[in-house]
């Protein structure tokens, strides 16, 4: 008889817990249905983390990683996801790995991400990417590469982003290219290698006469080309 007592009250205990665990889910789809339609991306993010807990979901942690990174939480977001390389890894776990890594000052890290995006979806801005990441680390053999390909199959209406002023600006992507040549020509030889790479940034400034980066490049070669003189 006390062996089914104690059955009975573990059934219900058990029934109990399903119900809360069904209300609480119920709860906090409803609170997370509110937040997004406010705009409170932190409420969002506190709704995805409750119903993570309640209910463990792959694309969830996906979402909620992503969601972290558009707020610049970049350390967050890679506890969600994680740094590991995985071949199973969704994309936008990828691009969420290799930009967080990026913005965390994380290069090397970043670029195996960026490979295996580049390896799904060979294209000229993830050649960018990878291009500049390898330049900063002084693989010039790998940006080369990645700068060529770029070069051959870029399209004049393709832009990237820079974010080195206080307002953001969009340049030509093929502009952006010839001016990594010629940061990445002139870290090859900084003495030898002036001119070549000024030829390349005035190439890029040529495309983009407001490019700032390429400016600010540009007088930092030619002052460096006085000294030398």
């Amino acid at each position: 008889m006390k062996t089914i007592t104690m059955a009975l009250a573990m059934m219900i205990s058990m029934a109990s817990l399903a119900q809360s665990k069904a209300e609480l889910k119920s709860h906090f789809e409803a609170y997370y249905q509110q937040m997004k339609s406010q705009g409170d991306i932190q409420g969002v993010i506190n709704a995805m983390t409750h119903l993570e807990v309640l209910e463990p979901l792959q694309t969830r942690r996906d979402t909620l990683a992503y969601l972290y990174l558009s707020e610049g939480a970049y350390s967050q977001a890679l506890n969600v996801v994680g740094i590991e390389k995985n071949a199973g890894d969704s994309d936008i776990n990828v691009e969420v790995k290799a930009l967080a890594l990026k913005n965390l000052n994380q290069p090397k890290l970043a670029i195996e991400q960026y490979n295996v995006l580049y390896s799904r979806n060979p294209n000229p801005q993830l050649a960018y990417e990878i291009a500049d990441l390898m330049v900063q680390t002084d693989d010039l053999t790998g940006a080369k590469t990645k700068i060529e390909y770029g070069l051959a199959n870029v399209k004049d209406d393709m832009t990237r982003a820079f974010f080195e002023r206080q307002q953001p600006y969009q340049t030509s992507l093929k502009a952006a290219f010839l001016y990594l040549k010629g940061i990445m020509t002139f870290k090859e030889n900084q003495t030898a290698n002036i001119d070549a790479a000024l030829k390349h940034i005035n190439e890029a400034l040529a495309i983009d006469p407001n490019f700032n980066m390429a400016k600010i490049s540009r007088e930092a070669l030619e002052a460096k080309k006085v000294q030398k003189n």
